[in-house]
């Protein structure tokens, strides 16, 4: 199973593809990085950007399902609706592959990975860096976060024993 975990944002959004041949028990990092887009650039044209790159990573890579963070809390308005639009547009991408769509929210994605939804960004990034054997912790934190996503969706679909449940989440059918 391949899994694309992305980091929604406009300046920039994270992304990673994991391939877990096993379940949890082998995991491989296929490709990981940052989508940047100026601000110099017209806000749409910056969508299209977006809309564009995972594409071309869902091209490429073609992984099975895409994982993808979930708008929490934001003080500034404008802020989250312009990377609710950036969401939006990542979505369609996957909805236009046929990808399954699994959306997390912070909380669900910090349980999954640390097994404490309160736990800080530097004990994500840590378990990232663990669990992927990575030698260094995936810079910049969009990318880890797009990781820890994609371990999430791995994490929580894959059952450990007769009595787990199998946990996913559709936000598009």
């Amino acid at each position: 199973m391949r899994v694309l975990g992305i980091d929604p944002g406009v300046a920039r959004t994270g992304y990673a593809v994991i391939e877990s041949q096993q379940g949890k028990d082998s995991l491989s990092p296929l490709r990981f990085g940052c989508i940047e887009t100026s601000k110099d650039e017209p806000f749409f044209n910056r969508l299209k950007i977006i809309y564009r790159k995972v594409s071309d990573i869902i091209e490429k890579y073609n992984p099975d399902v895409l994982g993808i963070e979930e708008l929490f809390f934001c003080k500034n308005v404008k802020t989250a609706l312009q990377v609710g639009q950036a969401r939006g547009a990542i979505i369609v991408a996957g909805v236009n592959a046929d990808l399954e769509i699994a959306s997390y929210t912070p909380l669900e994605v910090k349980l999954a990975i640390v097994g404490y939804g309160k736990a800080s960004k530097q004990q994500v990034q840590f378990m990232v860096k663990k669990l992927l054997h990575l030698e260094e912790t995936p810079k910049p934190d969009d990318v880890a976060d797009a990781l820890a996503i994609a371990l999430c969706y791995i994490n929580r679909s894959v059952p450990r024993g007769k009595n787990d449940r199998i946990h996913r989440r559709k936000v598009i059918g």
